[in-house]
């Protein structure tokens, strides 16, 4: 069943093109991709994210059991840190990746990707009831909550016009809990567009109070509405994994570049001994971001040729509206992965050239 975001009401006033998303009517773009894109970049931009899902684990065995569940190292985390992770199969492909987010030692949440929610919940009862971890409670509380993310150069002082907390001393990857309109609010300073921002999650009821009051509060600064394209094309620029193109459960996180955060120094964790032979024998392909070197837009799946011979697949593709050509990352053959490797992009029957670019693509 299509579920409606808790802001379903404020996206049709405002004229939102809503697509269906993982079951969630989700906003794709209010006045248009590029223009919502720039507005992140230069100024500020709000999405609501409301689809994306959360899961709280809690009890005395909780940081045993994530440690076995997820691949980074949840031991390093202090209260109120965040981590990047990814949760694993035992033949080393990805269930999600996720971030994780330390209250104390016996009390975490996970943010889960939207489309992954009931997988991702099922796949850790499965862990949880695989081990002895005493006292561990799930719970996809991901109904409760409505979760926007503020971003851009402006997000911190929009934010402060609206909230006590002293946002100056919230670190990247760390949270704190405070009022956000009068709102009980998880201030996170984290966000998926290489901008300096903020994720805020509250109680869903309280979505249209918080949003618009964060729109007011940006009204100066050029705040903008933004949907799920620009967050597309934005993290895209910051070769950021998206599930079900970087990463699957036939794309490993080694793979995918993500060793920095696949601890295989850790004794134990799901898909650890499967990674480990993996290194070992070497990684056969990696995830590469590419610039097209002649006219042409690359899109996911587009297959991908060096010397002729096809050595990958596009995992994404876009015409970056912050260089104005066309970029993507792909799959490839690990000889074809070196900085300024010469390649080739099949659009359409003919194969346009491109070349291996350091990544991001847009630096900060």
């Amino acid at each position: 069943m299509l579920k409606k975001t808790p802001l379903n009401a404020v996206h049709k006033q405002a004229r939102a093109r809503m697509v269906d998303f993982g079951g969630w009517e989700m906003p794709v773009q209010y006045r248009g991709v590029i223009e919502e894109h720039l507005a992140v970049r230069n100024a500020a931009g709000l999405f609501d994210v409301s689809h994306m899902g959360e899961i709280k684990v809690s009890g005395p065995g909780a940081l045993a059991f994530i440690q076995e569940l997820a691949t980074n190292d949840a031991s390093t985390l202090e209260n109120g840190q965040v981590q990047y992770s990814a949760l694993c199969y035992p033949h080393g492909g990805v269930v999600d990746d996720v971030t994780l987010y330390r209250f104390d030692a016996e009390h975490y949440l996970f943010c889960v990707n939207a489309s992954n929610t009931d997988k991702d919940f099922t796949w850790m009862e499965e862990v949880l009831a695989d081990g002895d971890f005493p006292g561990v409670a799930l719970h996809n509380v991901s109904d409760d909550f409505a979760q926007l993310a503020l971003q851009g150069p402006a997000a911190e002082a929009i934010l402060a016009r609206i909230t006590d907390t002293a946002l100056t001393a919230i670190g990247y990857y760390r949270f704190y809990e405070g009022l956000v309109a009068g709102v009980p609010t998880i201030i996170s300073r984290t966000g998926y567009t290489g901008e300096d921002g903020f994720e805020l999650y509250f109680a869903a009821d309280a979505a249209e109070e918080v949003w618009n009051a964060l729109m007011e509060a940006g009204a100066d600064d050029g705040l903008m509405p933004v949907g799920l394209g620009a967050r597309d094309t934005l993290r895209l620029e910051m070769k950021y994994a998206l599930y079900g193109h970087e990463l699957s459960t036939e794309i490993t996180p080694l793979e995918a570049g993500l060793g920095w955060i696949t601890k295989l120094d850790k004794p134990s964790f799901v898909g650890r001994e499967a990674l480990l032979k993996l290194k070992e024998a070497g990684v056969p392909r990696r995830l590469v971001g590419f610039a097209m070197t002649e006219p042409g837009i690359p899109r996911a799946d587009y297959p991908v040729f060096a010397d002729g011979r096809q050595v990958g697949v596009v995992t994404s593709g876009t015409m970056s509206p912050s260089l104005r050509h066309g970029i993507g990352l792909a799959l490839v053959e690990t000889a074809c992965a070196a900085i300024g490797t010469p390649l080739q992009i099949g659009i359409r029957a003919r194969q346009v050239g491109a070349k291996v670019e350091k990544t991001p693509f847009v630096k900060k």
